[in-house]
C-alpha cells in the first residue's frame, strides 16, 4: 500500500473526518431531495441585495460617473425578474439559464438600461462553469464577447475603454476561477470518498481471503492429523482383534499403541486449534513438525504392521521451517495412504533428499500381497489434492500413480530457490492474502471433505 493510501486511510479513520464526511453526505442527500430550497434561496438573496436598491432610487444615489437607470417600479420588477428568475434553473439547465440571462442583459443595455441586477450575468457564468459540462463552456464565449463589446461602447463616454475592459475581465475571471476551484474541490472530495469506500472493500476482501486461507490451512492440518491417526488406529485395532485369541500379549500391545496414538493426535489437534483462539497458552504449544520428525512417523507406521525403510540425504535441517513442515505433511499423507490402501503387510520405502535447488520426496509401496492397489472410482482423492496444494506453495509438483510391477508411487519435488520458498511461515504479511492454488480449497466449505469420512480414498 502506497503512502498516499496510508494517508487516505488515516484521514478516513479519524473521528473528526468521519463526522465531517457524514455531515457532508447528509447535506448532499438533503439538497438532492430538496433542490428547490437552495435554488429559491439564491434567487431571493440576489433579488434582495441587488434588485431592491433599484426600487428605491432616492435612498441610493451613486456618487460616481455611472448612473443606474430609474424606471417605474412595475417596469423595474419585470426587468429584474427577467434577469434573476432564470437562475432558478441554473443547476439543472446551466447553459440555457446563462443564455436567457445574457439575452435579457444585452436587450437592456441595447435599450440604454443599466441596473444593479445585471450581476445575474456573473452568477450565470459561475453556474455554467460549476454545474455545466466542460465541453459546453466554450459555447458561452461568443455571447460574452457581444456583451463585453456592448458594455464597453456604452461606457466609453464616461469610463476609459481599457479601464472598462480591465474591470470586466477581472470580475469575469474571478467568477470563472471561483467556479473552477469549487468544481475541482468537489471532484477531489468525490474521489476521496470513492477511494475510502474502495479501501473499505479491499480491507474486507483481504480479511475474507485471509480467513479462507486460514480455514483451508487448518482443514489440511486436520486432515493430515486425523487421517493419519485414524488409519493407524484402525489397522492396530484390526490386528489386535485377530491377535486377541491367539496372542493376548500382542493384543495388549496393540491397545497400548492405539491409546498412545490417540493421545498424541489429540494433543496435536488441541495445539492446532488453540492458535485460533484469542487467548492461547503459549507454553502448551509445540513446534510444527519438521523433517527430523519423520523418524517418529515411520515408527508409528511400523507399529501398524508395514515395513518402512527411510532414507534421507542432504542438508535437510537447514531448510526453511515452512518447507520442512510441507515435506513432513506430504510424507505423512503418502505413508497414510499406503497403509490405508496397501494394508499392514506391504513394504514402504520413503526417501527425502535435496538435489541442487530441489527437495525430492519419494514414497513407494509394494502394494497388498493379494494383488494390485485399487484406484478410487472418482479418480484422485482429496489427499493427493492436498499434497499438490502444499507443493504448489513452493513451486513444486506431486505425481501419484500405480507402479508397473505393482504397488503405488508418490513423488514430490519442491523448489527451494523460487520466490515462494519462504512459505507460509514467512514474515511477509502479504502472503496471508494469497488464495489457495487449488479451487477446491478456496471455499472453506470444500476445503477438505476428507474430514467427513476418513474411510474414503485419499
Amino acid at each position: 500500500m502506497s503512502s498516499e493510501d496510508n494517508a487516505v486511510g488515516l484521514l478516513v479513520g479519524h473521528p473528526v473526518a468521519s463526522r465531517l464526511f457524514e455531515a457532508g453526505r447528509r447535506l448532499r442527500q438533503w439538497d438532492a431531495d430538496h433542490r428547490w430550497v437552495l435554488d429559491t434561496a439564491v434567487v431571493l438573496v440576489i433579488f434582495l441585495l441587488f434588485a431592491t436598491p433599484d426600487l428605491f432610487p432616492g435612498r441610493h444615489r451613486p456618487d460616481g460617473p455611472i448612473t443606474f437607470t430609474v424606471r417605474p417600479p412595475v417596469q423595474m420588477v419585470l426587468l429584474q425578474s427577467a434577469l434573476i428568475l432564470p437562475l432558478w434553473w441554473r443547476r439543472r439547465f446551466p447553459l440555457a439559464a446563462f443564455y436567457t440571462v445574457l439575452a435579457v442583459f444585452v436587450a437592456e443595455w441595447t435599450a440604454g438600461i443599466m441596473m444593479r441586477a445585471d450581476v445575474a450575468v456573473l452568477a450565470g457564468v459561475y453556474s455554467l462553469v460549476l454545474h455545466g459540462r466542460l465541453r459546453r463552456v466554450p459555447w458561452a464565449v461568443p455571447g460574452l464577447a457581444v456583451a463585453v463589446v456592448l458594455v464597453v461602447i456604452r461606457l466609453s463616454g464616461v469610463v476609459p475603454v481599457w479601464d472598462a475592459l480591465f474591470f470586466l475581465a477581472s470580475v469575469g475571471t474571478a467568477a470563472v476561477a471561483l467556479a473552477f476551484a469549487i468544481r475541482i474541490r468537489r471532484a477531489q472530495l468525490a474521489a476521496l470518498r470513492e477511494r475510502a469506500v474502495q479501501l473499505e472493500i479491499e480491507r474486507d476482501q483481504r480479511s475474507r481471503l485471509a480467513t479462507a486461507t486460514e480455514r483451508a490451512r487448518v482443514a489440511r492440518e486436520m486432515h493430515d492429523v486425523v487421517g493419519h491417526s485414524l488409519s493407524v488406529i484402525i489397522t492396530l485395532a484390526d490386528g489386535g482383534r485377530f491377535a486377541a485369541d491367539t496372542a493376548p500379549e500382542r493384543g495388549k500391545e496393540a491397545l497400548r499403541l492405539i491409546g498412545e496414538t490417540g493421545r498424541t493426535s489429540l494433543g496435536e489437534l488441541r495445539r492446532m486449534l488453540g492458535v485460533l483462539r484469542e487467548r492461547t497458552d503459549e507454553s502448551s504449544l509445540s513446534p510444527q513438525p519438521r523433517v527430523a520428525d519423520l523418524d517418529a512417523l515411520c515408527r508409528h507406521i511400523r507399529a501398524a504392521g508395514p515395513r518402512v525403510d527411510y532414507q534421507s540425504g542432504g542438508a535437510l535441517d537447514a531448510l526453511d521451517v515452512g518447507v520442512q513442515m510441507a515435506a513432513y505433511r506430504i510424507a505423512q499423507e503418502a505413508l497414510t495412504n499406503a497403509l490405508k490402501h496397501a494394508g499392514p503387510d506391504t513394504r514402504i520405502h520413503l526417501a527425502v533428499r535435496t538435489e541442487g535447488a530441489r527437495l525430492l520426496i519419494t514414497v513407494r509401496d509394494t502394494g497388498p500381497p493379494a494383488g494390485g492397489r485399487p484406484i478410487p472410482a472418482t479418480g484422485e482423492g482429496h489427499g493427493v489434492l492436498g499434497m499438490r496444494e502444499r507443493a504448489a506453495m513452493y513451486g513444486g509438483t506431486v505425481t501419484a500413480g500405480p507402479e508397473p510391477g505393482g504397488g503405488w508411487l508418490v513423488a514430490a519435488a519442491l523448489d527451494l530457490a523460487g520466490p515462494d520458498s519462504a512459505g507460509p511461515q514467512s514474515a511477509d504479511p502479504e502472503l496471508a492474502d494469497r488464495q489457495p492454488a487449488d479451487p477446491q480449497l478456496a471455499d472453506p466449505q470444500l476445503a477438505d471433505p476428507q474430514l467427513a469420512d476418513p474411510g474414503e480414498p485419499a
